[in-house]
């Protein structure tokens, strides 16, 4: 005789928006679906402390999470791509794209050196 589950679900694995936008296409319209997801984030910490949530312990978890490296990664991996695609390497705009986005890249970084 078959057993019955009392279980609702059973959860094999879970997919990010991240994995599914990702398993589509690489282009950068589908991928940019995905820093709305990360300003909410940020946003409902902002809102946290609007409400009198301890600006400092949020902080010190912003840095112990590494969203500083993480966001500053994102601008090195597109001054990279930028200067993967390029024509002409020795373009000074193109160098000036990519060179700004890696300045970027280390300001971030140097802000939470701040904090």
């Amino acid at each position: 005789m078959e057993q019955q589950s009392n279980a609702l679900a059973r959860i094999s694995s879970v997919e990010t928006s991240a994995e599914r936008a990702l398993g589509t296409t690489t282009s950068g319209e589908d991928v940019a679906v995905l820093a709305p997801a990360a300003a909410a984030a940020l946003g409902l910490l902002t809102d946290a402390v609007r409400r009198g949530a301890d600006p400092d312990g949020i902080v010190q978890a912003l840095k112990a999470a590494g969203v500083h490296e993480a966001f500053a990664s994102v601008f090195d991996a597109a001054s990279e791509r930028v200067m993967e695609a390029a024509d002409d390497p020795y373009d000074f705009d193109v160098r000036l794209h990519a060179d700004n986005l890696a300045g970027a890249a280390g300001d971030v970084r140097r802000a939470f050196e701040w904090l």
